[in-house]
């Protein structure tokens, strides 16, 4: 689907089983003739590896094939590239491919093995060429942080302007192509580009979603809006260069009340999605925000398969979870999303409740080596 997704077709798969990868070829020698012998054979013109390859494996294995040899890493850096539209994107694109970059200067180049002085200058000879480019690739990243850093004041700005106004914040979050981008139009009835492939979405989208007095009625919220936010999708394996240049973008979710987190209902292997993306909002720092459920892509599913009921408690990493069956292409179960999130929006609005005050510990159930209270009320 990543190849496919980066314009390319698939012509033949192969299936390796090592204890651990070759150091120098990532796979046998022997499974590297029979890759090349079938390139050969189907007239193959790149190689895709489903994994991250080393520098040196990935020079290897083009010498040993012929042909051009990508990884998982490179083909996904391609497709965001495609995608990036605002400039933050471009930029978060561009520092992660130039991160990648720096780690594949491994002397490929047979022209150019040493700039030497002029006729008559004294001295050795000058840089090589790779420390030539690994000076001038560490000045591009040193350049595109520090715009990057500007970006990230400007949405700093941005959250602060949005907790003076008291607003409620979501972030849509899932595994990439699970319907985010769908929903986000149904929601917000706005004009977010949506298709049925990869990372079709990564630039952040905030419009404002109006709770209106249907959806929360006899709440703190009536009638007003909340902001929300469709979020670049997660997937597995999701090179951690990404991560780091993405950091911008993903603070959305870390920062947010609440995270709609969307699975594809219809897909056999939500749950390793669903894994995977807790593993990601771990690692950014979300993984203590209220989560939500949403179940999507429900008219998919075969007669058999529908859900008997609209929500439910799902356990997610221990806890019990507030889970619903949606459809975003056919309207089906939005109205009870909308009034989940007023209910959701309703309970941030509330004031905290007074803790009593305390004025003497004697009949406090203490513990007698001088430890914490045994009491529940004490203890809370």
């Amino acid at each position: 689907m990543l190849a496919q997704t980066a314009g390319l077709e698939p012509v033949a798969r192969v299936c390796c089983k090592r204890r651990a990868p070759d150091a120098a070829l990532f796979i046998g020698s022997g499974k590297a003739d029979e890759i090349k012998a079938l390139a050969a054979e189907t007239g193959a013109t790149e190689v895709l590896f489903d994994q991250s390859l080393s520098p040196a494996q990935q020079r290897n294995l083009e010498r040993h094939l012929g042909i051009a040899v990508n990884d998982r890493t490179l083909l996904i850096l391609q497709i965001f590239a495609q995608r990036a539209r605002s400039h933050e994107g471009k930029l978060q694109v561009e520092l992660a491919r130039l991160q990648y970059v720096s780690t594949r200067l491994v002397r490929r180049w047979s022209h150019l093995e040493r700039q030497t002085g002029g006729a008559g200058v004294r001295g050795g000879p000058g840089e090589k060429q790779i420390e030539l480019d690994r000076r001038m690739i560490g000045e591009a990243i040193k350049r595109t942080r520090e715009r990057l850093d500007k970006v990230k004041k400007q949405r700093r700005t941005q959250r602060r302007q949005r907790d003076r106004r008291d607003a409620f914040t979501i972030s849509l979050v899932g595994y990439t192509n699970a319907g985010k981008s769908s929903l986000f139009n149904a929601l917000v009835k706005a004009r977010a580009y949506a298709a049925d492939q990869l990372f079709a979405t990564l630039d952040t989208t905030t419009r404002q979603l109006y709770l209106g007095p249907a959806e929360a009625a006899g709440s703190a919220w009536g009638g007003r809006t909340v902001s929300l936010s469709d979020t670049v999708g997660f997937i597995r394996d999701l090179p951690h260069g990404l991560i780091d240049a993405f950091q911008a973008t993903l603070q959305e979710a870390a920062d947010a009340d609440l995270l709609l987190h969307v699975v594809d209902a219809a897909n056999p292997g939500h749950p390793e999605q669903i894994e995977e993306v807790q593993r990601v909002l771990q690692e950014i720092g979300a993984s203590e925000v209220r989560q939500v459920l949403v179940f999507n892509k429900i008219d998919a599913l075969t007669p058999g398969a529908q859900p008997l009921q609209r929500q439910d408690l799902f356990e997610l990493e221990g806890r019990p979870v507030r889970r619903l069956f949606v459809s975003a292409h056919t309207g089906e179960g939005l109205g009870e999303l909308r009034q989940v999130l007023a209910e959701a929006a309703a309970q941030a609005a509330e004031p905290a409740p007074e803790l009593p005050i305390i004025e003497s510990t004697e009949d406090l159930d203490s513990d007698p080596d001088g430890g914490f209270p045994h009491s529940h009320e004490a203890a809370a």
